[in-house]
């Protein structure tokens, strides 16, 4: 069983970074994409993902105002902000807003594989083994 991820960016070139280091670093399934918060909402709910990756600046609805809607959604998924604007949330408690982590941008793309590995600790070893030796 593949871990299904909902990825929240209004960056589309964020959104396939995202979604291709999920694939080959975990073997995880991104289930859909959102690129507000109000999408955001309506596809979690209609996804039910195991994992949500959000940015904070998106339109209409931000991160911080989409997560605690997340949140009460699906009250056992991991939501990860992973953002550029993280230092607007230092000295929050970022669970009051109903976030699990918040990893920088500016930190590279393992530091979101840091927390993946924090949240999700089954997670390396539910990685998808390449397709190259596999036999039939």
């Amino acid at each position: 069983m593949s871990i299904r991820v909902l990825i929240v960016d209004h960056q589309e070139q964020i959104r396939r970074l995202v979604r291709a280091f999920l694939l080959s670093e975990f073997g995880f399934r991104v289930c859909g994409e959102a690129v507000d918060g109000y999408e955001a909402i309506m596809k979690a709910q209609l996804l039910k993902p195991d994992l949500i990756v959000l940015e904070v600046a998106i339109p209409r609805l931000n991160g911080v105002e989409a997560a605690p809607k997340l949140r009460k959604l699906l009250p056992k998924t991991p939501i990860i902000l992973f953002t550029l604007h993280g230092d607007l949330l230092q000295g929050c408690d970022i669970s009051e807003i109903g976030v699990d982590a918040v990893v920088a941008k500016q930190d590279g793309i393992s530091s979101l594989g840091d927390s993946v590995h924090t949240l999700l600790p089954l997670a390396h070893h539910l990685k998808v083994p390449p397709l190259a030796g596999r036999t039939r």
